[in-house]
């Protein structure tokens, strides 16, 4: 769920884990700032909103919050599973939510158990986990049974309880190395948030996702939320704080390997019909109340998108060019790229504004894997790591044989377009300059490979050439179209009028309309482009009627210009909120208002049959038992990093996620894993203020300010290995080393798990062997990659690198 920046103001409690957005996100922390100033916010009488920050690191965010809670990186899950047991242990979620709201009252079939750390249907040999065993009983009519007296020892709720009373304030302390008083402080305040007239939201970022447990420190989150009822709410919410200003966006429209636009799935091999691939993949209606909006327009959304790629060469006889989509018969995730050019299995690999050297876990084998490329394209405005890998210490030129194509790209500031953002609000900006030299915006450079490829196929003939030939590009210039073309594209049309659409529910099945993106939809309608909408703080009284925050006419979010998400469960079932100060909608008697409702307008709550508010979901209601959608397990459970300074207190046996990814292995290559005995230092990556990633490598004023790569060493560590603020230190681990200057400060320290006590430091991840600071200090930027430290291994749901916890040993260079 993600809820928009303004929103936050409107919280009671802002919990932060994994995030720093004093520093990541400094325009957007106003609203956090807004919620602490504002005296009718906080728990209890009020006084303010309390910020909670739990983080590795002391920062600019640590230093505004009302609580500073120091946590080993990598253990959020247990902060989480100890914050739920106390809620539940002292009864603080609120019953009617949580028993009409989630799916607290469904139950589980007798198939499924946990014991010592494994979740029932493993399978040893293969790694995996049969998830069938963890479906829901099911009555004849295939709806999910329920008890809604919440006291079957197998519904979900008994089974919650169950599962987190292990982790209680010693444990947790044990694990996170969060003092116990520290931690029962943070439970005290956020039991509090489960009353109707509190509201917390929780605020992360890739602190939480780069693990390998990620996927499931997100959803623990996310869980607590549910939990207190929190979930649909204003000033509630899981909300991802993203880095920069499209990362929503490029989610939105399938930056993901699995996910095609609007995140309905790509299909797989076997899935030979668009038929077959809607049985598969669609959401199942599992209660009777459910509405099931995605799985009942599964097929309309992904007919539509056909559509708009394929045109008039997608029809009902041909299954709408449904055979044109590749179907993966292996995980195709990020790191899976790079594992197939170590493994020599890839010829050639284009990087667009991203640069794999320094982006990517364990640098070493990134520059190996790019080595035994054929060929590299990078699309970038200026030289990366990747563009110049064979400049990287270690790297032997002679020897590669890639073939480096550099093309010029635009930067944003030289092309308009769209930006969405962390609250999914779609705002359109202008063009600042002029293309510099010869670059091309890069939607112009794929346009014109994929012309010049086509007349390949034309002239010379090819294997399969229908997905090349037949795809529609019907703009003014097929080389170069606007970004306003793609916009109204990727909104839709009706074609049989050849009008826009103004909302998805117009998408048919049938061939009649276009879509590239179902839940932009509404985005660019008959009457122009939303996402240029700019009625708002000149007149709140007129632009903010509900007072919330939520300004419609302030460029668009999807879906429908919808501000909360979910907003159904921030009534209560006779329609009214939980809070009359922060409604989110309302029922009136004959329709909701407030925000664009994610509902029905019109259905009354009072109504027997009227849908559940979770409409999306096959359940109806929000989920805090995953059933089958995860592959590690359907309750988040602390897991160590793969690399730890400890067991894992709560099962020593099983003390690594069991179905981690490892690609080395898998591979046959050497392992790649530090022990604590050799490597007894905590470490863990993050972002600095003055750095917008690597771009920022080529602003002369921006590097000025941050010049040299350093590590983040607390005093006591330094003292004990004899080094002090400026000098030049090693950092090693497994995988590489990083040579570069110690800032000493108190921003980081120690933790006490249960009587081992371990230092952690900090990393930032923002130089490399290219760029301004790199030519200034030469020979000295070899060794500033951070990602030469961090081990190659992927969450095993999103394959995601653990990039926030491993280990490494400190020296005095």
């Amino acid at each position: 769920m993600t809820n928009h920046w303004r929103d936050i103001k409107n919280a009671d409690v802002i919990l932060i884990t994994g995030a720093n957005p004093a520093e990541a996100q400094p325009v957007g922390f106003q609203w956090f700032m807004r919620a602490k100033l504002d005296p009718t916010k906080g728990p209890g009488k009020g006084g303010g909103a309390k910020i909670i920050h739990i983080d590795p690191r002391f920062s600019r965010t640590s230093a505004v919050s009302d609580l500073y809670v120091r946590i080993r990186p990598g253990t959020d899950i247990a902060l989480y599973g100890g914050l739920m047991n106390y809620v539940l242990q002292h009864d603080l979620y609120p019953a009617e939510y949580v028993t009409n709201y989630t799916n607290a009252s469904f139950i589980v079939k007798e198939s499924y158990s946990f014991q010592g750390g494994l979740f029932s249907g493993y399978d040893v040999a293969r790694r995996e986990y049969n998830v069938k065993e963890w479906a829901y009983e099911t009555g004849a009519d295939g709806f999910a049974e329920r008890d809604m007296t919440l006291k079957n020892p197998r519904c979900v709720l008994s089974l919650l309880k169950q599962h987190y009373s292990r982790y209680t304030p010693e444990l947790v302390s044990t694990i996170t190395g969060i003092p116990q008083d520290a931690f029962l402080n943070v439970a005290e305040i956020v039991g509090q948030m489960g009353k109707p007239d509190k509201v917390m939201t929780i605020v992360y970022a890739v602190g939480l996702t780069q693990h390998t447990t990620g996927t499931q420190m997100i959803r623990s989150g996310a869980l607590l939320q549910l939990l207190l009822g929190n979930m649909g709410r204003p000033g509630g919410g899981m909300n991802a704080e993203r880095g920069h200003a499209n990362i929503q966006g490029n989610t939105d429209n399938a930056i993901s390997w699995d996910l095609l636009p609007g995140y309905i799935s790509v299909p797989m091999a076997g899935d030979e019909t668009i038929d077959e691939y809607v049985k598969k993949h669609a959401p199942k209606k599992l209660d009777p109340r459910s509405w099931n909006y995605l799985g009942t327009n599964y097929k309309k959304f992904t007919v539509s998108l056909l559509k708009a790629w394929y045109g008039a060469r997608a029809t009902a006889a041909n299954d709408f060019a449904f055979a044109y989509l590749p179907k993966p018969s292996a995980n195709s995730s990020w790191l899976s790229i790079y594992d197939q050019a170590l493994r020599g299995k890839m010829e050639g690999l284009m990087l667009s504004g991203m640069s794999a050297m320094s982006i990517g876990p364990d640098s070493n084998q990134i520059l190996q894997a790019l080595s035994n490329l054929k060929w590299l394209v990078v699309m970038d405005p200026f030289p990366t790591t990747s563009s110049e890998f064979w400049h990287a210490p270690g790297a032997n030129a002679g020897s590669i044989q890639t073939e480096v194509f550099m093309l010029p790209a635009t930067h944003w500031i030289e092309k308009d377009g769209s930006f969405v953002n962390s609250g999914r609000w779609m705002q359109w900006k202008d063009q600042v300059l002029q293309p510099q030299d010869q670059s091309m915006h890069d939607h112009w450079i794929i346009a014109e490979l994929h012309a010049r490829v086509k007349q390949l196929y034309v002239s010379h003939g090819g294997a399969y050439p229908g997905p090349i030939l037949d795809l529609a590009m019907e703009y003014r210039n097929p080389v170069k179209p606007t970004l306003d073309e793609i916009a109204q594209e990727v909104n839709g049309k009706d074609l049989k009028t050849g009008e826009r659409l103004a909302t998805f529910a117009k998408l048919t099945d049938d061939g009649s309309t276009s879509s590239g993106d179902w839940i932009y939809a509404g985005s660019y309608p008959p009457k122009g482009n939303m996402a240029k909408r700019r009625n708002g703080v000149q007149d709140p009284k007129k632009n903010d009627p509900t007072g919330m925050g939520f300004f419609p006419e302030w460029a668009w979010s999807w879906p429908l210009n919808r501000r909360i998400l979910y907003n159904r469960a921030s009534a209560d079932l006779d329609g009214k909120p939980w809070d009359p100060r922060r409604p989110g909608i309302v029922w009136n008697g004959s329709k909701w208002v407030g925000d664009v409702p994610d509902y029905p307008p019109t259905m009354s709550p009072h109504d027997p049959k009227a849908w559940l508010p979770f409409i999306m979901t096959g359940e109806g209601v929000g989920r805090i038992w995953a059933a089958a959608l995860l592959v590690d397990g359907p309750f988040p459970e602390h897991y160590e990093p793969t690399e730890s300074p400890v067991r894992n207190a709560l099962h020593p046996a099983i003390s690594t996620s069991p179905v981690v990814f490892f690609y080395d292995k898998a591979a046959g290559r050497l392992n790649r894993f530090g022990t604590p005995d050799e490597f007894p230092i905590v470490a863990t990556t993050y972002r600095l203020t003055e750095h917008e990633h690597y771009v920022t490598q080529w602003v002369p004023h921006l590097v000025q300010l941050q010049p040299e790569a350093f590590v983040e060493l607390p005093p006591g560590l330094a003292a004990e290995r004899g080094i002090a603020n400026g000098d030049y230190v090693n950092v090693r681990s497994k995988r590489g080393m990083m040579h570069c200057r110690a800032l000493v400060s108190k921003r980081f320290g120690q933790v006490d798990l249960g009587g081992t006590k371990v230092w952690q430091i900090g990393i930032p991840i923002h130089w490399g062997y290219v760029g301004l600071a790199a030519e200034l200090y030469g020979s000295k930027s070899d060794h500033w990659l951070a990602n030469v430290l961090t081990p190659f291994v992927g969450d095993a749901n999103a394959r995601t690198p653990e990039t926030k916890a491993f280990l490494v040993q400190v020296e005095k260079a």
